[in-house]
C-alpha cells in the first residue's frame, strides 16, 4: 500500500461524544467500522495459535470478586503515586507499535489524551513521531520502552535523548529475543500493516545478545528509573531486584510473543512476592475494564498498562476517543470501589478476591459480549 494512502478514515466530527461513546462496547464497534481488515487483525491478534492472548483474559475472569457492604465510601479516590508522581488513577497507556496504523499522527493522540486524563503515556521505540514530539504532548508524564536494535552505541543515543526529554521511567523490552510468528497476518499476507514491525525483525540479532551485563549498563546511564517490561517468573522478578531494577513489569505482550504462556494476571502473585517491596510493580496483558484493574491493584500491582483498549479507542474517534474511553475507565473504577467497599485503592488486597468459573468463552473482546450482540441485530439475526 502506498506511504500517502491513509491506514484508516479520518475520524468523524464529535458533536456530543459522552453521547455517541457512552460505553467501551460502542468505542469498539466503531473501530471494527472503520478500521482496515488488515489493522483490525493486526490490533486484534495475537502469536501463533493465539492461546496466551485468550488466556489473558482467560486468567482475569476466573477472579471473582467479594465486595464488603455498609462502609462509607463517600471519598473515592482513584490516584496512585509513582515513580516520584502522583497520578490520576493507577494506570497508564502502554507502548504500543505501528501507531500511525492507527491514526495519522501516530503516538500523538493518545499522547495528548494521557496528559488530559493525568496519566503516565509511554512511547514504543518502533512508533511515530520522533522521541522529542512525543514527550512535548506527554508532557510531564512522558516514559520511554526501548526494543533493543542496535549495539551500545545505539542505546546510548536513545537514552541521551530519553534523559533530555525529562522522561519519568525508561523501560527495556525483554520478552522479544525474537519476533513471534503471527499466523493471523502471515496467512492474510497483512504486509503493509504495522510497518515497524520490520524494524522490530531487524533487530533480533541485538536483542539477542541481551543479557543481564546488559541491564547494569543501562542502569548505570540513566538519569530516571529503569523498568523491565516481560518479566513472567518469579526468578526473573528475583534477579531484577538483585540488579537494582526500579520497576519489574510483568507482561507477555499481550499475547503477541511466546505462545501458550500464562495469562499476566495469574503470573502477578509470584512476581510480587519475589519483589517483596524492594521494586514497583507493574503489569499488561487484556487489561480493558475497572473491574480488571482492580484484581491486579489487589493482587500487588502498583500500575496497569492499557494497549488493545487504547488502540480501538484511538481508531474509533482519535484522540477524543482515547479521552473517552479514559474517562469511562475512570468511572468504572470508582463505581466498582465503591461496590466494592473501599475508599482507597490501599485498602484492596486479595481478601476481595476469590477463584471462579469464568462465563465466556476466553477471546480478545470477552470482556465486551455486547460487541457480538450488535453485529447480529446489524445482519437482522436478532
Amino acid at each position: 500500500m502506498p506511504d500517502d494512502q491513509p491506514r484508516t478514515a479520518a475520524a468523524p466530527p464529535l458533536s456530543n461524544l459522552q453521547a455517541q461513546f457512552a460505553t467501551t462496547t460502542e468505542l469498539i464497534i466503531e473501530a471494527q467500522r472503520r478500521a482496515r481488515p488488515p489493522v483490525w487483525d493486526y490490533v486484534c491478534g495475537g502469536s501463533e495459535s493465539e492461546t496466551t492472548l485468550k488466556r489473558n483474559r482467560l486468567a482475569l475472569d476466573a477472579i471473582g470478586l467479594r465486595p464488603r457492604v455498609l462502609r462509607r465510601v463517600d471519598h473515592t479516590d482513584l490516584s496512585r503515586a509513582f515513580l516520584g508522581q502522583v497520578h490520576r488513577m493507577p494506570l497508564f497507556l502502554a507502548p504500543m507499535g505501528g501507531m500511525t496504523d492507527f491514526d495519522p499522527e501516530g503516538a500523538l493522540p493518545a499522547a495528548r489524551a494521557a496528559a488530559a486524563a493525568g496519566v503516565p503515556y509511554m512511547m514504543s521505540t518502533v512508533t511515530q513521531p520522533e522521541m522529542e514530539a512525543v514527550a512535548e504532548a506527554a508532557g510531564e508524564r512522558f516514559h520511554f520502552q526501548l526494543y533493543v536494535q542496535g549495539d551500545d552505541a545505539w542505546v546510548g543515543a536513545l537514552v541521551r535523548r530519553a534523559n533530555a526529554c525529562g522522561c519519568k521511567g525508561f523501560a527495556v523490552t525483554v520478552d522479544s529475543a525474537s519476533y513471534s510468528r503471527r499466523d493471523r497476518a502471515i496467512i492474510a499476507g497483512h504486509r503493509s500493516v504495522g510497518r515497524d514491525a520490520g524494524r522490530i525483525r531487524a533487530g533480533d540479532q541485538f536483542r539477542r545478545l541481551v543479557d543481564w551485563d546488559f541491564v547494569d549498563r543501562l542502569k548505570d546511564s540513566l538519569a530516571m528509573p529503569l523498568m523491565l517490561k516481560g518479566i513472567a517468573t518469579a526468578e526473573d522478578a528475583a534477579l531484577a531486584v538483585e540488579h537494582g531494577v526500579d520497576v519489574v513489569y510483568v507482561s507477555n505482550h499481550g499475547g503477541r510473543q511466546l505462545d501458550h504462556g500464562r495469562g499476566a494476571i495469574e503470573v502477578l502473585p509470584e512476581v510480587v512476592a519475589a519483589v517483596g517491596g524492594k521494586a514497583r510493580v507493574a503489569i499488561d496483558g487484556g487489561f480493558v475494564r475497572g473491574t480488571d484493574i482492580l484484581k491486579a491493584v489487589a493482587l500487588g500491582a502498583d500500575m496497569v498498562g492499557i494497549g488493545r483498549l487504547q488502540a480501538w479507542a484511538l481508531i474509533a474517534a482519535g484522540e477524543a476517543g482515547v479521552r473517552r474511553m479514559l474517562d469511562i475507565l475512570e468511572e468504572e473504577l470508582t463505581i466498582d470501589m465503591r461496590l466494592l467497599g473501599v475508599n482507597r485503592l490501599d485498602e484492596l488486597d486479595g481478601g476481595f478476591l476469590h477463584p471462579v468459573a469464568p462465563v465466556e468463552p476466553p477471546h480478545v473482546m470477552g470482556a465486551f459480549p455486547l460487541v457480538k450482540y450488535w453485529e447480529r441485530k446489524g445482519k437482522g439475526e436478532l
